[in-house]
């Protein structure tokens, strides 16, 4: 693995497990609180909350089936007026149109008859089986009850009957009357509860008995065959209100119940944990997937950093920021090369070295801002002037070197006299300096057990030559 990419790991690697430890920690701060806030705030609140609406929706009809039963007009009319069926109609109709109930109802003890706001409809009797829970309530103690049951009156539909003893100022039985709800009603309000609150909603009576429910929901008839609950059924079954936690399907619930004691029945609401922390789970992957995403952006910035950084390095190791062409290092490495190359295809190599004459006057008098110019145009020249299998690199100070590769020393002597020539009469120079600037050349040949440093002395040592024999001129060693 590269070295230079070593550092990016590290950072990247330190990075994500930064961004995944953040990530988690916040998870876990956030699924704390919202398991608290269900336990100790949500849960109860909503409770609460659904006890409200159960009395606005439920116990109105059992405080008006309470009303039809202690109401003097019923009782009066039982004991001397039966007979006047119309009375009665009205009474039921008027308590039904008032307090917008499906259906109520009485069924008078001495005649056996059972009314509706429609008027009579049947006389009991003990042998019809649809008749068994007139008599069956009769029998309890308790003097009311609520009961699902099919009628056959009222459209063969499902029907949540509030059931209320009349009970005379002699305290004898003078019949039942009540008000009924059609359960789709009662069934939609505990859908609401589950599908909008993440709540499942149900009632049992004191033998364990689930008396109201949402269909298709909770199939079983009692809480004895729910196994994950029957072994809380003596807890649950209170007057004090009870939490409790449980499994089922390898999944957490929670289950707070309440006491109702206008209906004589225990309300349980059950609340399964991963519904409410669903949305906290959402957050926590879409943060890790952020987070990661982040660290990938990242890591991706610091390698194209780093790789545009070593570019940079890279040349700046190997070139001349002035000229934009290879400086001595790199030139000498290719040259080598080049050597080598010689020794075995025997191809001609030749070497010339540049000095701009009189460099250091253009400086002092010019300035060396614009001395830069001058080498820039300098180089410009040479690099126009050159083939592209050629090398040219500034060698330093006003020093230039190029190998003419697989060219003769003729044919290299003819090009170094077309640069010679070009840097002589070039206006942009003559206009910089306000003067001709010269170069002067020393050129030699690559020979059969030369070394790198040998044939660069050796133009080196053309170049002075040159310079010492009048200048702006090529010699040859």
């Amino acid at each position: 693995m590269n070295s230079k990419y070593k550092i990016v790991i590290v950072i990247s690697t330190l990075l994500i497990i930064l961004s995944i430890s953040i990530t988690t920690i916040n998870y876990m701060v956030s699924l704390n609180n919202t398991e608290q806030q269900l336990r100790n705030q949500s849960l109860p609140l909503s409770l609460d909350n659904i006890y409200t609406e159960i009395q606005k929706h439920i116990i109105e009809p059992y405080l008006v089936s309470s009303m039809m039963a202690n109401d003097t007009f019923v009782q009066d009319w039982i004991i001397n007026d039966e007979k006047n069926h119309t009375k009665i109609e009205q009474y039921l109709n008027t308590i039904k149109n008032k307090y917008g109930m499906f259906t109520t109802f009485l069924v008078s003890d001495k005649t056996q008859n059972y009314y509706t706001q429609g008027g009579l409809v049947e006389r009991m009797k003990k042998t019809n089986p649809k008749n068994k829970w007139y008599y069956n309530f009769k029998q309890i103690e308790d003097n009311h009850e609520i009961n699902l049951d099919f009628n056959e009156h009222l459209a063969n539909s499902l029907i949540m009957f509030i059931n209320y003893k009349i009970i005379g100022k002699d305290f004898s039985s003078l019949g039942v009357t009540g008000v009924g709800l059609k359960i789709s009603y009662i069934d939609d309000m505990l859908k609401t509860f589950r599908q909008k609150h993440h709540f499942k909603v149900f009632f049992i009576n004191e033998e364990g008995k689930i008396v109201l429910s949402e269909r298709k929901i909770i199939k079983e008839s009692s809480i004895d065959e729910l196994e994950y609950l029957k072994t809380y059924k003596d807890t649950l079954i209170s007057k004090e209100s009870k939490s409790i936690e449980y499994k089922k399907n390898g999944n957490t619930y929670l289950l707070n119940s309440k006491y109702i004691p206008e209906l004589n029945l225990y309300l349980f609401v059950e609340a399964k944990l991963d519904d409410f922390i669903k949305d906290v789970k959402n957050i926590f992957y879409l943060n890790l997937f952020i987070s990661l995403f982040v660290s990938l952006i990242i890591t991706i910035i610091l390698i194209l950093l780093i790789k545009n950084y070593n570019k940079k390095l890279e040349y700046l190791a190997g070139n001349d920021l002035l000229t934009n062409m290879n400086n001595r290092r790199v030139f000498e490495d290719k040259f080598q090369n080049q050597i080598l190359l010689h020794q075995r295809s025997k191809q001609a190599l030749s070497l010339v070295f540049i000095d701009i004459d009189n460099f250091k006057m253009v400086n002092d008098k010019h300035g060396h801002a614009l001395g830069d110019k001058v080498l820039i145009r300098i180089a410009t020249i040479l690099k126009e002037n050159i083939r592209q299998t050629d090398l040219l690199s500034r060698w330093g100070g006003e020093e230039f070197v190029i190998a003419y590769i697989n060219s003769s020393l003729k044919d290299s002597q003819v090009v170094t006299e077309k640069i010679r020539a070009s840097i002589d009469s070039d206006y942009i120079l003559k206009d910089l300096n306000k003067s001709v600037v010269t170069s002067s050349f020393g050129l030699t040949q690559l020979r059969e057990d030369d070394t790198i440093d040998t044939i660069i002395s050796r133009a080196d040592s053309a170049m002075y030559k040159a310079k010492a024999s009048g200048r702006n001129k090529i010699e040859f060693i």
